[in-house]
């Protein structure tokens, strides 16, 4: 331990060769293009007045309880299972645990290695015996001079903060499918309900042309016909059942759960998703764990640089040894019995063949293909939001002329069947505007499934509630390895 405090400053003086990381430039927007924000609009000038900052990308912070905002407490309820018995979340806990893990291994190369190797022989020569003791132990350190060994446990850690932000993405994109299933089911219940008022509509037609038959004023052709609509719907109203016990066994799956554990109660979609506040596109990347990943990367990919170049430089290593080795008759701690040597040594690869350089080549095309990933990454994340804010506003104004479509078609019916029955309207008329009521309103109905789902896949692409201020820190992953919490379950790194 002496030997240790004299030679720490020598290490800690050592240079650290290489590049030191700095975050790539991406281009960032203004203002959103769906957002229809002016440069010299209000939000725009408050924006300024803010002032724009670079974005800090944000690994392993919490996912916001953002699924509220639907007020359903059945939705709220499947997703918080998500991180009780979720396969796919505990694989990517294990895998943030083993990255935690790796950093911890990095850093072990920075001390000592002591070995101790105690020994008792017993001995009988000339018949006497002889008792001879070795209580020995080794110690070697390489010196960390140049620093590729500090730039490797950097880039550990940066690839530990690349698992965190995978685990967050994980649990992000389970969350959003499980909602996206959810209001699915809640579609097959409200068409459920659509179907079943039209087949009881096409029923009383159905009497309608029966009497009308009855009395001699219409064709048998007319009931076979209405007989044909009431018979199609009956399928259809069948046919949506499938549909419902596939999207909730799909849930079971997400949570955990077999499907016979599952059972979600009836009950129709809303009529408008909740409005979801978009923000500023700078702050984007930092709400976003897919961001937070391909920027951890270029790290990682920077820090191996060091490390390549590290090996140009020689190694040094200081190694001692000592302890009691003798005969016991001599008593086992005279001085005849101490023993103890130091060794420093360095090395330097003279010829390896250009190995060393291409390493450094390697390093350095493996950054700029992270860099290209993660500018990518970026580009991909505005044009999804841009995507979903466009699908948001276009659904509504579509949902507006359905709505107005179905209200238009339920007149045309009511008008149509009323002329049938006095004779004045043919039955193909009446057939006409029932089968566009219908085609109107299913339509209607899966457009508002469109804009729930559209909601749900905005929140998710801006990061769901994401925290930039819960960032595990190096000083986090290189100091003790605290619990994960995972699902409200306190989970030690190393179990």
């Amino acid at each position: 331990m002496p030997l240790c405090a004299l030679l720490l400053p020598v290490l800690l003086a050592g240079c650290v060769v290489g590049p030191d990381y700095g975050r790539p430039s991406v281009e960032t927007p203004l203002a959103y293009k769906q957002g229809g924000v002016r440069e010299d609009s209000p939000a725009y000038v408050a924006a300024r007045k803010k002032g724009w900052r670079e974005a800090q990308p944000n690994d392993a912070a919490e996912r916001g309880d953002w699924w509220r905002v639907f007020r359903d407490p059945n939705l709220d309820r499947l997703i918080r299972l998500v991180d009780v018995d979720n396969q796919s979340l505990r694989q990517a806990v294990a895998n943030y645990r083993q990255a935690r893990a790796l950093v911890a291994s990095a850093q072990a190369a920075l001390y000592p290695t002591v070995i101790g190797a105690p020994s008792i022989t017993r001995l009988r020569s000339g018949g006497v015996e002889r008792t001879s003791v070795s209580l020995q132990g080794q110690a070697s350190w390489e010196l960390d001079l140049f620093g590729g060994v500090r730039r490797n446990i950097e880039a550990e850690t940066a690839l530990a903060q690349s698992d965190a932000a995978t685990l967050a993405l994980t649990r992000l994109a389970i969350q959003a499918e499980i909602a996206a299933d959810y209001l699915t089911v809640r579609y097959a219940d409200a068409l459920r309900q659509v179907l079943d008022a039209n087949l009881e509509s096409f029923k009383r037609t159905l009497a309608i042309t029966e009497n009308q038959y009855a009395a001699g004023v219409a064709a048998r052709s007319d009931v076979i016909t209405a007989q044909t609509q009431v018979q199609t719907l009956q399928a259809q109203a069948i046919a949506i059942r499938l549909t419902r016990v596939q999207f909730e066994n799909a849930i079971a799956t997400l949570i955990g759960r077999p499907p016979s554990e599952l059972s979600i109660p009836v009950a129709a979609i809303g009529r408008n998703p909740p409005p979801v506040p978009v923000g500023i596109p700078g702050d984007l990347l930092e709400r976003r764990p897919d961001v937070a990943q391909a920027e951890r990367l270029v790290q990682a990919q920077s820090e191996r640089i060091g490390v390549a170049v590290a090996a140009f430089f020689p190694t040094v290593t200081i190694s001692a040894s000592g302890g009691i080795s003798g005969l016991t008759r001599n008593g086992l701690l005279s001085a005849a019995n101490q023993v103890w040597a130091v060794t420093a040594a360095g090395s330097e690869v003279l010829f390896d063949g250009g190995a060393r350089v291409a390493a450094v080549r390697a390093a350095e095309a493996g950054y700029d293909a992270a860099v290209a990933n993660y500018r990518q990454v970026v580009l991909a994340a505005f044009a999804e939001v841009e995507n979903q804010m466009a699908a948001v506003r276009i659904l509504g104004q579509q949902q507006t002329a359905l709505d107005a479509a179905v209200d238009s078609s339920r007149k045309a019916v009511e008008i149509t069947l009323n002329e049938y029955r006095a004779g004045t309207q043919n039955f193909t008329t009446v057939v006409t505007a029932q089968g566009l009521l219908v085609t109107n309103e299913i339509s209607a109905l899966q457009v508002r499934l469109n804009r729930f789902t559209a909601a749900v896949t905005l929140i998710r692409a801006l990061g769901g509630g994401w925290d930039a201020r819960s960032l595990p820190s190096d000083a986090e992953l290189k100091g003790p390895k605290l619990p994960i919490d995972y699902g409200g379950q306190a989970v030690r790194p190393d179990e």
